[in-house]
């Protein structure tokens, strides 16, 4: 299939196709925060309650979880150029979308449709980069791109208040449109850089890797204890992830804090995370990860805690420990996961699936539970009590995955 990136694209320019990655993967976390800093705006101009907003909110993972392995499966069979960009389109039409919304349910569907083009590129980013790359070098890789999402989501947060609404005339719409118009750029971009002639070409091994998207594998994949223990480790992790995304900036403003500076202290998490997934990937080598990823998870519970606190020096812990967690968890439970003993290439892109399908039911859950218990609750501790108890389950779970072991996972052709 001409345009499919092989490991021996010309010298060096891997790097620069990561870099195409980056820039989309940037888009899709500049999206996907983008509502957070505007919730009290767009919920007091359409009429939505919090338990409303994070239903609203929870949308694009509901979509994701139907979407995500059929996505992993079209991307064995698309070139990567074509992918990537349908998720960027997808992404910036969600995008506009959400400012021609006029009530709950039109805002509902425009958010829920970043769902399908999420796992084109979310999904697709870490097969392509286990394509590429391989051993320490792979680390490096995937922490690089999970760096992109991460700046994203702290450009939105830091930025949608303090300047993109006053240079907007305070026009949330007009916000959503010039994220939408960055969007669509970064999918351009990407095209240009994968159709570069350095790109090398290739062909799909077509009947092979077409044979390993069947019940049969899924099925064997998800008997395998530690493939199961793992994809419960993404809901709760994508949970943890979700909730504080989408409601840290109110978190923070129920603290005290004005939407300037809610916005400015929660893009601090996404600052650290960027730092982490650059660092901590390259450090969870084999024998190293398990314990690694458990004290990530002792760190996301502490977090949790400390922001029942009034704000203060432990505010700052909070949110490092917070940004280290949120960016740094995934890549690793992913590289658990793609380098499980019999696990090969060809299996990637439904592992992934797999994974982001369970990953997401979290991803819903997050923001919804938040909202539901800020409004019975009239705060936000019982949310962040929630929170802490999840990491807990993680840690539990990263036990039980050390005591179960991983026992290589057979497949009969």
């Amino acid at each position: 299939m001409p345009g499919e990136i092989g490991r021996d694209a010309g010298p060096g320019y891997r790097w620069v196709l990561l870099g195409g990655i980056w820039l989309v993967y940037f888009c899709f976390g500049l999206v996907a925060a983008s509502m957070a800093p505007l919730i009290p705006v767009i919920s007091a101009e359409l009429g939505i309650s919090n338990t409303g907003m994070g239903a609203i909110l929870g949308a694009w993972p509901l979509v994701y979880i139907g979407a995500a392995i059929p996505c992993g499966i079209l991307l064995d069979r698309l070139t990567p150029r074509w992918s990537l960009l349908v998720g960027s389109a997808l992404v910036g039409l969600s995008a506009l979308l959400r400012g021609l919304a006029w009530d709950e349910v039109s805002l509902f569907a425009a958010v829920g449709l970043f769902g399908v083009g999420g796992p084109l590129i979310s999904v697709g980013a870490p097969k392509l980069t286990a394509k590429w790359f391989e051993g320490r070098g792979r680390g490096t890789a995937i922490g690089i791109y999970t760096s992109g999402p991460a700046l994203g989501s702290a450009a939105s947060l830091a930025l949608m208040t303090s300047v993109l609404m006053p240079l907007f005339d305070q026009d949330w719409r007009m916000v959503m449109f010039a994220n939408a118009a960055m969007a669509f750029g970064a999918g351009a971009i990407w095209f240009v850089i994968a159709s570069h002639p350095l790109t090398n070409p290739g062909t799909v091994a077509g009947g092979r890797a077409y044979r390993a998207f069947d019940l049969r594998s899924a099925g064997r994949l998800l008997s395998a204890p530690a493939v199961q223990i793992l994809l419960a480790m993404g809901v709760g992790i994508f949970l943890v992830n979700h909730g504080i995304n989408n409601w840290l900036p109110e978190i923070l403003r129920a603290k005290g804090l004005s939407a300037d500076e809610a916005g400015t202290w929660a893009s601090l998490t996404q600052i650290v995370g960027i730092a982490g997934s650059l660092v901590v990937p390259r450090f969870a080598v084999a024998g190293r990860r398990l314990a690694l990823i458990a004290l990530i998870f002792v760190g996301m519970s502490v977090a949790s805690l400390l922001l029942l606190l009034p704000p203060g020096s432990t505010l700052v812990v909070s949110l490092v420990l917070l940004g280290i967690a949120r960016t740094s968890a995934t890549a690793i439970v992913m590289l658990l996961l793609f380098e499980l003993p019999g696990i090969k290439g060809e299996r990637h892109g439904l592992l992934g699936g797999m994974f982001f399908v369970a990953a997401e039911i979290g991803g819903v859950l997050g923001p919804t539970v938040i909202g539901l218990l800020s409004d019975r609750s009239g705060g936000f501790s019982s949310s962040l009590w929630a929170l802490a108890a999840t990491g807990a389950v993680l840690l539990a779970l990263a036990g039980l995955l050390r005591r179960t072991g991983t026992r290589e996972i057979r497949f009969d052709r």
